[in-house]
């Protein structure tokens, strides 16, 4: 019966079990074949197939193949030719990028057919690029403008300008293609950031994820040396946001707001830097917690004397008190102006109905810089004056006319009086000028420079000097 069975289904489907067990010898072949066909390549010398390469990546991708080391075919993971240690020129090497490995995804039907080469996207590996601030935005035009695919990983950007070192772009990877089309990952100061771009090319989103750290490019308009729109920042409690507008010579910023815990200001300013760097700004200070000026280090600031010499601005910072707020200083009026490591100030300051004035200058590239100033006190009213001061006096209506010439040595934390006058009655003499001189030092300087600002110390030198 069994035998019956096997016969009946022998016969039925011998002739399928044939076309299976005939497959196998065409999957074999199949197989073969097609390892053949992906192996081969590896023995070509590929060197003497570079002009089509050549020509291809001009033609395509605006790229100028100027010297490599070595060209190298791989079978695997998918078939590619590997140019290896390469210059490369972009838009007739107006930038030049030194690539370690720059792969071509060719076609299948290119891997011999190098004469009509078609390429289904290029990769470049390991990147190192040094230019001119003018040539980044050709950098930028060039990867958005490109139709065809392309991917740079491990890119790496020193920014110069008149060959001074200005920013460093480390580990880029950036696609125009795929899942990671238009978004931009890098390395800045040792940071990780993101950045997002939409299609249109007018909305850029930066991120430093674990700084908190958010930035917002929205552009209205954009032409080819010209751009203008709205940046946004926000970091943790800290808000900004200013319109701009910007060309080949110079930036504008305007609309500018700053929101923070400890202080709120509003901005505008003008950064021209061609031919030469200088900028002018206006601050309005509309609210700043005084604890602030504790934190500023004289030290750190100036070890970037370097960076200092090559500043140029001008400054107006001006703060008018709210209505019944606790501030001391009730108007401020300050102008700070920086040339070639020299800074120049001059603050007017009004206390109720009392006023202060201070003219200086110091020269910041000095080993030992030098604050000279000379600064005055008019009041019509001594005690209310010295009452803010939380300085009891006795005495009523009696004025004050305060004149103070001196100079600072802002790191040794010395000070000098060269001569103090009060109202036509009194002029400091050697002695008086000494005295003075010790009680400063060993008050307001108890700790660093930055004590002369605290309201405490100057209590205690008001009522060391009275």
């Amino acid at each position: 019966m069994i035998n019956k069975i096997y016969k009946r289904i022998h016969n039925k489907y011998s002739t399928l079990f044939r076309f299976i067990f005939f497959l196998r010898y065409l999957i074999v072949i199949f197989l073969l074949s097609a390892g053949l066909f992906l192996l081969s390549p590896h023995l070509l010398d590929l060197k003497k197939k570079d002009k089509p390469i050549k020509n291809y990546l001009s033609e395509n991708y605006a790229l100028t193949l100027n010297h490599y080391e070595n060209i190298k075919y791989s079978s695997l993971p998918k078939p590619n030719f590997e140019i290896q240690n390469a210059n490369v020129g972009i838009k007739q090497n107006t930038i030049t990028i030194n690539v370690t490995s720059l792969i071509i995804y060719p076609k299948l039907n290119s891997i011999y057919n190098f004469k009509n080469l078609e390429v289904n996207e290029i990769f470049l590996n390991k990147n190192q690029i040094q230019l001119l601030d003018s040539n980044f935005k050709v950098l930028i035009d060039y990867i958005y403008d490109l139709k065809n695919k392309v991917t740079f990983k491990n890119l790496n950007i020193k920014i110069k300008r008149n060959k001074e070192h200005l920013i460093n772009l480390k580990k880029i990877h950036f696609s125009n293609h795929g899942y990671n089309k238009n978004k931009i990952k890098g390395e800045i100061f040792d940071k990780k950031f993101k950045i997002l771009i939409n299609d249109n090319q007018n909305k850029i989103k930066f991120k430093l994820p674990k700084t908190g750290i958010t930035a917002d490019i929205n552009f209205d308009n954009t032409k080819e040396d010209k751009a203008s729109g709205v940046f946004k920042l926000s970091l943790l409690n800290l808000k900004t946001k200013f319109n701009f507008n910007y060309d080949e010579k110079k930036l504008n910023i305007y609309n500018f707001y700053f929101r923070s815990k400890n202080l709120s200001f509003n901005s505008k300013s003008t950064i021209t830097y061609l031919p030469f760097f200088f900028s002018t700004s206006i601050f309005q200070i509309e609210d700043i917690n005084t604890k602030l000026l504790k934190s500023i280090n004289i030290n750190k600031i100036l070890d970037f004397r370097n960076f200092i010499q090559k500043l140029n601005i001008k400054n107006v910072i001006s703060f008018k008190s709210k209505n019944f707020s606790r501030n001391l200083i009730d108007d401020l009026n300050l102008n700070i102006n920086l040339s070639y490591g020299r800074l120049t100030f001059s603050k007017k300051v009004y206390i109720s109905e009392d006023f202060l004035s201070c003219n200086g200058n110091i020269n910041l590239l000095k080993e030992y810089p030098i604050l000279h100033f000379d600064c005055s006190i008019i009041s019509n009213n001594k005690k209310n004056f010295l009452k803010k001061f939380s300085v009891k006096y006795k005495e009523k209506d009696q004025s004050i006319e305060l004149n103070v010439i001196g100079n600072i040595n802002v790191l040794n934390n010395k000070i000098n009086f060269k001569k103090i006058t009060m109202n036509e009655n009194y002029k400091a003499s050697k002695e008086d000028l000494n005295y003075y001189k010790q009680s400063f030092e060993s008050i307001l300087f108890n700790k660093d420079f930055i004590g002369i600002f605290d309201l405490d110390n100057i209590k205690d030198f008001i009522l060391e000097i009275s």
